[in-house]
């Protein structure tokens, strides 16, 4: 499919790119004196390795024919990159966190490096001057597949995910009091302010 594959370092999502893509982010940063975050610089390359997918397609499929149906090609076409082990429903290891010994199970793309790819597609996609209403990184279908292959993989490898709570606003924290553990007076109010006698 890709020509001259070649895994970028420290790619969170192990995406293949050709070696002119490598060279790309260099040369487009020569001429200027403030180099791109490692957000940018990895949603730079996720979308010419996106590019470089469509092109490669026969016939070739230009990004503004692009729809939801290439994208889910995408993510399927990037499992055979993948470093974690999904463990089938016939695997022994089913359902372990740890297992004990390997098993020929196949390697896959992380639900979270895929969520965090197609969170960066759709920004590059309206950053290319794409519509909002009609960004194919956004479609249901792929949100869809997504919750899909979190679910499968949370239950193939016996690891829950937990939705992270919201972190509490330090301010409301410091707004309420509480009664201090060694108080003996009788306040059955506890959201009321303490009063000390000095």
């Amino acid at each position: 499919m890709l020509g001259d594959r070649a895994i970028c370092e420290g790619s969170s999502s192990g995406l293949a790119i050709t070696a002119d893509q490598q060279q790309q982010p260099a040369q487009a940063g020569a001429g200027t004196s403030v180099p791109l975050s490692r957000y940018e610089s990895q949603k730079r390359r996720d979308w010419n390795t996106f590019g470089q997918y469509l092109k490669n397609q026969t016939p070739p499929v230009s990004l503004s024919h692009c729809n939801c149906n290439h994208v889910l090609e995408f993510l399927r076409y990037l499992d055979q990159f993948g470093k974690t082990r999904v463990h089938s429903h016939g695997c022994v290891f089913f359902g372990q966190p740890d297992p004990p010994a390997p098993c020929p199970c196949p390697l896959k793309q992380a639900w979270g490096s895929l969520d965090a790819l197609i969170g960066r597609l759709r920004a590059a996609y309206e950053e290319h001057g794409g519509s909002p209403e009609g960004n194919p990184f956004g479609n249901g279908a792929i949100r869809t597949y997504l919750r899909e292959v979190k679910e499968s993989q949370a239950k193939a490898r016996g690891i829950p995910y937990k939705k992270k709570k919201k972190k509490r606003n330090n301010q409301m924290i410091m707004n309420k009091q509480l009664p201090l553990p060694n108080d003996n007076t009788n306040n059955n109010d506890a959201n009321a302010p303490l009063t000390h006698i000095a």
